[in-house]
């Protein structure tokens, strides 16, 4: 190939780049913001930038005087984590109303471990995920002010998806600063 056709595809290929940049700024890019789970039935939303990784279920280390809502401790990709069962910490669920073990439902149980900028070495239980869903998605539910009030600090707004399902969101920061989810002790 010579100098000048080298020259010639260089340019074609930085015109082409140049014109895909382009289009992809000019197209409205969807991203996703949460991670949809759910707990005892109930619909939650998380945040992508304050959950890290997904992990299956794995072994854990119960510890004694603990709150019913702490599972125990578990090894996820070298590090010793808290698991907290997200439904028995809500009070969505009653505590060790069935072991993880013990649950129909393990296969689509999931550990979700909060970010490590929290600074929380914390993974969620969640009883399945529902996928990601993006702020275009979702709107304000209605319903929401009535009880805006009465939630903690750690829990968001409501929103309603288009089929008119409401999701809780969660603040994973706040919950990780939250007194009684720092209160692992009986």
């Amino acid at each position: 190939m010579s100098s000048s056709s080298s020259k010639q595809a260089l340019r074609d290929l930085q015109t082409r780049l140049a014109q895909r940049m382009q289009a992809a700024r000019d197209q409205e890019i969807q991203a996703a913001s949460w991670l949809a789970v759910e707990c005892a039935g109930v619909g939650l939303l998380l945040s992508l930038r304050q959950a890290a990784e997904i992990f299956t279920p794995v072994p854990m280390r119960a510890l004694p005087y603990a709150q019913p809502w702490l599972a125990g401790v578990a090894n996820l990709r070298g590090g010793l984590f808290t698991v907290v069962d997200l439904a028995v910490f809500l009070g969505l669920r009653e505590a060790g109303a069935a072991r993880l073990e013990a649950r129909q439902d393990l296969a689509q149980v999931r550990m979700v471990s909060l970010n490590a900028e929290l600074n929380t070495n914390c993974a969620l239980l969640v009883d399945r995920l529902l996928g990601l869903r993006g702020d275009e998605q979702l709107q304000p539910d209605p319903a929401d002010s009535e009880t805006a009030g009465q939630r903690p600090r750690f829990a968001g707004p409501r929103l309603l998806d288009a089929d008119g399902r409401s999701w809780q969101t969660l603040d994973l920061e706040a919950l990780a600063k939250h007194d009684q989810f720092l209160r692992v002790v009986v």
